[in-house]
């Protein structure tokens, strides 16, 4: 099991794709996970190389766990499993958007959503 995420240039990911990441100091990118159908955002995990790669090549969304060190597919343990319908990479090359067809809450508390519990106030 890795102890830090892949270092750049260490996995399988194309270099074409690797080449355009502006990845944090730790190798890591927010990916925002959404609703292929509705929209609906649903969580931000976060991915280096190695989780990228697996993500484009099973169609299941694999992260990398700060709190835990390791890699994890979404609903291997709770069958909320994210079915991958497409990965963009914005404009600044920091931060992707993987849209998904999600089975089941998303967030780890049970919700269908990490941003439907605590909606702040405005104003």
């Amino acid at each position: 099991m890795p102890t830090s995420p892949a270092a750049p240039g260490s996995t399988a990911l194309a270099p074409e794709i690797a080449a355009r990441l502006k990845r944090t100091a730790d190798g890591l990118l927010p990916a925002v996970a959404q609703q292929y159908d509705t929209g609906e955002v649903l969580m931000l995990g976060w991915m280096d190389d190695e989780a990228l790669h697996r993500t484009l090549t099973t169609g299941r969304c694999t992260y990398w766990s700060r709190s835990r060190r390791e890699y994890w597919v979404k609903g291997d343990t709770s069958g909320h499993v994210q079915a991958v319908k497409s990965v963009a990479l914005d404009c600044d090359g920091d931060t992707l958007l993987v849209k998904v067809d999600q089975t089941g809450a998303a967030c780890h508390t049970g919700d269908r959503t990490c941003f439907d519990a605590d909606v702040l106030p405005l104003g």
